[in-house]
């Protein structure tokens, strides 16, 4: 009997497909064609990069009508991603009210907590009765505060004083005052705390939503669990892109144009490039023995590509555990220690496969000259000084980047891997050196 089940695809789903595998020039005219309801789900699923895109796009009279139809916080990240001419027009366009909240929203950095905040919430005062309260609340959510998730408790001067959830709310007795049933012990998120800590205190404490205030506790808004959904996945996306050497795009990679791909790209390879010149330098140094031995030359980019791998590995088991803190810059010696002892173990197995490899192939003695032996313990301990070398530059050049305020991400897998084949080539060559000379040096 076939179980095999079919998984319903959402109507959404198709029609964002098939927008977005059509060129650019058509998708308005795919957009203009869609019924009221489609067109909203379609725009409300689309990212800000794409929405700002299409809003380049609309005439004068769509721009209102979409701009309007976005929630303070949202037409707030789709300005950000527009052009300077584009930006003016659309905060024109916006009602007075909600202009401001948009322009106090604008004036935070993008990947601040106040950037990310929503300044629309349900509040309350202390001394209100939760009856009296329920029916503000219901005002309130009829004026489209939306999400309404939790009550924040608020004084005259829009201090925060506590918090209660709907259902504390609707269980409470009605002649209760809200200052009797509140919860004052408050997870709160300061208005320019960084992204990355905002995603953090919402992984530690699995809210939906979290209050942002300012440095004198008045609340300015919150940050709620979908915003963090998005920043964790822009924060991901970022230190792939960068480990894979290259900048960050900003961007989805379909709308990224040729020249920006390019200046993305160059710095990064051009750093990458001159530093594998000096791999040249150091052969050239070692172009004596090379002549002097030529089979040596034969294990150059094994050894120099277990080095690079062995860093690659350790660099980025690091970044990623410095992103979830499970790391942090204190504890760089026992990384140093586990590291060392890590490559130490991984450096002895590939360095039993490299001598086993060169000893037991058949004629040796012809490939590998009559020293077979000594240039297997050669490549055997080179093996075991390179991998245990990339593991140690992997794990320690995250927590370099991190002590001098930088983004360990820059410790790119290419970039540990570049660093390494040089020295790689310096262990192997004086390992080489102190084995065979006599013999074949």
């Amino acid at each position: 009997m076939d179980e095999t089940t079919e998984v319903p695809v959402n109507r959404i789903d198709i029609l964002l497909n098939t927008w977005r595998d059509l060129p650019q020039s058509e998708k308005v005219a795919f957009f203009r064609a869609l019924s009221q309801d489609d067109a909203e789900d379609v725009f409300l699923s689309l990212d800000r990069h794409e929405q700002a895109a299409l809003f380049g796009d609309f005439a004068r009279g769509e721009r209102r009508l979409w701009i309007r139809f976005l929630a303070p916080d949202d037409a707030a990240d789709v300005i950000q991603q527009a052009d300077e001419e584009l930006k003016a027009e659309l905060l024109n366009l916006i009602d007075e009210t909600v202009r401001r909240e948009v322009i106090a929203l604008l004036s935070y950095a993008e990947d601040e907590a106040g950037g990310l905040m929503n300044p629309r919430f349900a509040r309350v005062r202390p001394d209100m009765v939760v009856a009296e309260a329920i029916r503000y609340v219901r005002k309130q959510a009829l004026a489209k505060i939306d999400p309404v998730h939790y009550v924040y408790v608020l004084d005259s001067h829009q201090r925060l004083l506590g918090v209660l959830s709907l259902r504390q709310l609707f269980v409470a007795p009605p002649e209760k005052r809200i200052s009797e049933v509140m919860e004052a012990e408050l997870v709160t998120v300061p208005d320019e705390m960084d992204q990355e800590s905002v995603s953090q205190l919402f992984r530690n404490h699995r809210f939906v939503a979290l209050p942002v205030i300012d440095h004198e506790n008045r609340m300015q808004g919150i940050v709620t669990v979908d915003d963090i959904l998005d920043v964790s996945q822009e924060e991901a996306t970022e230190d792939i892109q960068k480990l894979g050497g290259t900048e960050a795009l900003d961007a989805p990679y379909p709308s990224v144009t040729l020249p920006q791909m390019i200046k993305k790209r160059a710095p990064w390879l051009l750093v990458l490039f001159v530093g594998e010149m000096f791999t040249a330098t150091a052969m050239h140094r070692f172009e004596t023995e090379i002549q002097q031995a030529v089979v040596l030359a034969l294990f150059i980019p094994l050894i120099i590509s277990s080095g690079g791998n062995s860093g690659s590995q350790a660099t980025t088991l690091i970044i990623r555990a410095m992103a979830l803190q499970e790391v942090r810059l204190r504890d760089w010696w026992w990384i140093f220690g586990r590291e060392a002892l890590t490559g130490l173990c991984l450096g002895l197995c590939l360095a039993t496969i490299g001598f086993l490899r060169i000893l037991l192939w058949p004629n040796a003695s012809t490939i590998y000259t009559e020293h077979y032996v000594l240039v297997g313990v050669s490549v055997g301990l080179a093996l075991l000084g390179v991998v245990t070398f990339g593991a140690l530059v992997g794990s320690m050049l995250p927590f370099i980047l991190r002590r001098f305020n930088l983004d360990p991400a820059s410790a790119s897998a290419p970039f540990v891997a570049t660093l390494v084949d040089v020295m790689g080539l310096v262990i192997y060559f004086e390992t080489a050196r102190a084995m065979l000379t006599g013999k074949l040096l």
